[in-house]
């Protein structure tokens, strides 16, 4: 890891910690925790890649880890927003992450583990991506609020390369991933905070 990329990850965790304090202020309570989680986890997430390097992605959790995150953005957005859909898409979050985390524990020998992780992914990730864009569109959000459906975009690559890598089905090289990681976590989290302050 460079000077570069932990200064990278140090903006990265910093704007973090500010969507934390400050940047969900004035929601209710579900979307504030959801919000929370995602950007806490990314908080820690930043701290440890400085603190032990790159090496943290090797921990098993790190599947899991990077599933949390879109999750919880992804139903504090439904929340807040689809209020007709809330409790079924609880549900559908719920047994998606406990889906992981089964295919995640016992070890299977095919391809139902891959599976899972990309439907669960592709489903908060779409979320994300696509209802801060329609909302925008539709003039019930500032237009900067699809910044938030940008940082989606990114968050739903960066949890896909860490996921697969981790899989040993790797979408890109190893030495790509975490070229590209540091700087793809600092975007995605501008768009986040600039989407959420701004629209």
């Amino acid at each position: 890891m460079t000077h570069l990329d932990r200064v990278l990850l140090l903006i990265t965790g910093l704007l973090a910690a500010y969507q934390v304090v400050i940047g969900i202020d004035g929601l209710s309570t579900l979307p504030m925790i959801a919000y929370t989680i995602a950007f806490g986890i990314l908080l820690i997430a930043s701290l440890l890649l400085i603190i032990l390097g790159f090496d943290v992605l090797k921990s098993p959790i790190v599947v899991v880890v990077s599933t949390i995150i879109p999750l919880s953005l992804s139903l504090g957005l439904v929340w807040q927003h689809l209020a007709p859909v809330r409790t079924p898409y609880l549900i559908l979050i719920i047994l998606g992450f406990l889906a992981i985390i089964v295919t995640r524990t016992i070890s299977m020998h095919n391809k139902l583990p891959t599976i899972v992780l990309a439907t669960v992914h592709g489903i908060s990730g779409l979320t994300i991506v696509l209802l801060p864009i329609w909302l925008s569109l539709r003039g019930e959000m500032q237009p900067l609020y699809s910044l938030v459906g940008v940082g989606g975009a990114l968050i739903s690559i960066g949890g896909l390369l860490l996921s697969f890598l981790k899989t040993g089905k790797p979408i890109l090289s190893q030495a790509t991933v975490l070229l590209v990681l540091p700087g793809l976590l600092l975007l995605m989290t501008i768009c986040f905070v600039v989407g959420f302050m701004f629209g």
